[in-house]
C-alpha cells in the first residue's frame, strides 16, 4: 500500500471487515448515487452494484441525476438529494468546481459524501473511489503508441472540465513523450451530445486533415466515432482507442473498427462506495478531519478499483464474464 491507496487485497479485506460487522440499520436508511448522465450503460452497471450492496445491507438505495449529460442539472439534483437527508451520498462530479461547495455543505450537515469515478479534490470529501485515471491514460497511450508505430496525428474526444478525463488526457500525453512523432492536434468537447462526436469524426475523415487515430476519453463518443468510420469506409485507415464497455463499442472491436477499449469497474465503485458510506454513517466519522494528512486515518486518500484493456483477443472471454451477479439488476 503506497500513497494512501489500497491494493486489491486490502480492498477485499475492507469489504469483508465492513460486511462482517452487521450494523443496526434504521428503518428508512438510504444511500443515493448522483451522476450527470444516468441512462448510459456505464451508470446502469454502477446501479447494479449499488443495488447489490443495498440488498446485502437491507437498506434503500437509489440513483439520481439527469438522463443526458448536464453538470448544472447534476448540481440541482445533488442539492435536492441533500434536502432529503439520506444516510450517505456517492457523487461523480461532472464539474468539480461546480460541485465542491455543495459537497462541503452536505458534509457540514452530517451527511457523508464520497466521490466515485471522477473526483472533486478541492472539496472536503473524505476520499475517492474509482480508477487511477492518470495510469489509465498511460495504459491507453502506451498501446496507441505501439499501434501507430510511434508516429501520427491524434484527435481526442472529452469533457474538458471533468477531472477524470483531464487526468486521462495527461496520462496519454505522458505516454506520448516516448513517441515525439505522435501529436495531439485537437481535443473535442462533445458537450454531452453523441452527434458532436459523430459529426466531428466524419468531417475529419472526409476532409484533407490528416488524422491517424481517435482517442475517446469517455464512454459516449466512441460508438459514434465507430459509426463515422463505417459510414466513410475508412476502416483500417484510422486507429481508435475507446473507453468503457458500451455494447456498441464492443461490437466495433469485434468488427475491427475499434482497436481496444479500457474497461473500468463502475459496479465495484458503487458497491464498495455504499459499504463505506455505511461505515462512515454508523461510526460518525469527523468529516472536518483531513484524512489525507492524518497518519492515523482509518481510510486511505483514494481507493483505485482497477482498469484493463479489452481487444479482439480477449473480447469473447470478457463478454462471457460481463454479467452482474444473479441478485443484482441493471433495470432503471
Amino acid at each position: 500500500m503506497i500513497k494512501g491507496i489500497f491494493c486489491p487485497a486490502a480492498i477485499a479485506s475492507l469489504v469483508v471487515l465492513v460486511g462482517c460487522a452487521p450494523q443496526a440499520h434504521e428503518a428508512n436508511e438510504s444511500y443515493v448515487l448522483v451522476a450527470a448522465h444516468t441512462r448510459i450503460p456505464y451508470w446502469q452497471e454502477a446501479l447494479a452494484g449499488l443495488r447489490r450492496a443495498g440488498a446485502e445491507m437491507h437498506v434503500k438505495v437509489d440513483m439520481a441525476g439527469p438522463e443526458r449529460y448536464d453538470p448544472k442539472a447534476e448540481r440541482e439534483v445533488f442539492q435536492s438529494v441533500i434536502g432529503d437527508k439520506p444516510a450517505g451520498i456517492l457523487i461523480s462530479p461532472a464539474d468539480p468546481n461546480v460541485m465542491a461547495a455543495d459537497i462541503d455543505s452536505a458534509l457540514q450537515q452530517g451527511i457523508p459524501v464520497l466521490t466515485i469515478d471522477s473526483d472533486a479534490p478541492t472539496s472536503k470529501r473524505p476520499f475517492f473511489i474509482g480508477s487511477d485515471n492518470y495510469a489509465t491514460g498511460r495504459l491507453g497511450g502506451q498501446l496507441l503508441g505501439k499501434l501507430l508505430g510511434g508516429k501520427g496525428k491524434v484527435v481526442m474526444f472529452t469533457y474538458p472540465k471533468q477531472a477524470n478525463l483531464t487526468e486521462r488526457r495527461q496520462g496519454y500525453q505522458s505516454a506520448f513523450e516516448n513517441y515525439p512523432d505522435i501529436q495531439v492536434i485537437e481535443a473535442v468537447d462533445i458537450q454531452g451530445d453523441p452527434a458532436v462526436a459523430y459529426n466531428t469524426a466524419k468531417d475529419l475523415l472526409t476532409s484533407k486533415t490528416a488524422v491517424n487515430a481517435f482517442v475517446c476519453l469517455e464512454a459516449v463518443a466512441c460508438p459514434e466515432v465507430g459509426e463515422a468510420v463505417k459510414d466513410t469506409n475508412t476502416a483500417g485507415k484510422v486507429t481508435i482507442m475507446a473507453m468503457d464497455t458500451d455494447q456498441r463499442t464492443l461490437n466495433w472491436i469485434q468488427q475491427g473498427l475499434v482497436a481496444a477499449t479500457i474497461a473500468q469497474k463502475p459496479y465495484t465503485m458503487a458497491y464498495l462506495g455504499v459499504k463505506l458510506l455505511d461505515d462512515l454513517h454508523h461510526h460518525k466519522r469527523p468529516f472536518e478531519t483531513n484524512f489525507k494528512q492524518d497518519p492515523f486515518s482509518p481510510y486511505p486518500t483514494a481507493i483505485y478499483t482497477g482498469t484493463f484493456l479489452v481487444d479482439k483477443d480477449n473480447l469473447q472471454a470478457f463478454t462471457t464474464q460481463k454479467q452482474p451477479p444473479a441478485n443484482s439488476t441493471t433495470k432503471p
